[in-house]
């Protein structure tokens, strides 16, 4: 049945989602992922499309910017169409000197400066995680992406920030100490919606710019768009995992 976000009839979004989130990006997705793509929902500009990959049904569902809009279509996916695993495919900012432009970040965790994780667990502080058996099939599929000329994979913290432009360098000086890879704004509440409905969920981020190497070039808006090769190559084994 559809709802107030996804136009979609109940058997027309299937159980593994693809979530980009830029509307732009999952159409490209879908198109080229998806040889028989169809959009089964177009509300607010926010094309949704589904389709098979090598014989397993997948649907690509743009969440927006911002863990609100994001949490509205992932809660709506596990609720009311049944979905059960969801991978974000984003783009991030690298915190980390470990990580640089163009390589890849999953988020076995999500630090966050949002409230998400106090109003699932109150008056705790709380990293959110990723489902174990994706991190692990992302996990080996970077094994195998190793030695070879794409970019590197790297495995560990994100940090879910509801502010991009925010100018504090310490937040990130500390969040390097303890290991965090990179910032984006999505992660912790995917995670979220996942463990309240029982699901699964994994971030997977391509490094389009760097907080703290300002000699690095950052990814200009074509490059953000169209350069998640492999970012997209280990979505796709943790969701069939």
């Amino acid at each position: 049945m559809p709802t107030p976000h996804i136009s979609a009839e109940s058997n027309e979004i299937a159980p593994l989602v693809i979530m980009p989130g830029d509307p732009r990006r999952a159409e490209r997705i879908a198109n080229q992922l998806l040889p028989d793509a169809h959009c089964v929902s177009q509300v607010r500009g926010n094309g949704i499309w589904t389709g098979s990959h090598q014989g397993t049904a997948m649907s690509v569902v743009p969440s927006g910017m911002g863990i609100p809009s994001l949490s509205i279509y992932a809660h709506e996916l596990f609720a009311e169409y049944g979905v059960q695993r969801i991978c974000r495919v984003g783009t991030a900012g690298g915190i980390s000197t470990n990580v640089a432009i163009r390589d890849v970040v999953v988020g076995a965790a999500a630090h966050t400066d949002s409230r998400i994780a106090q109003l699932l667990v109150p008056d705790v502080s709380c990293s959110l995680s990723a489902d174990p058996v994706m991190l692990c099939a992302a996990a080996q599929k970077a094994r195998e992406l190793t030695g070879n000329e794409a970019p590197k994979v790297h495995i560990g913290a994100l940090y879910s920030s509801d502010f991009f432009y925010l100018d504090r360098p310490d937040i990130t000086t500390a969040l390097e100490r303890i290991g965090t890879l990179a910032v984006e704004m999505e992660a912790a509440g995917l995670y979220a919606a996942a463990l309240q409905a029982g699901r699964q969920a994994l971030s997977v981020c391509t490094v389009s710019d760097h907080l703290r190497d300002q000699q690095a070039l950052p990814m200009n808006p074509s490059q953000r768009e169209t350069g998640y090769a492999t970012a997209l190559s280990v979505a796709i084994s943790a969701l069939v995992a």
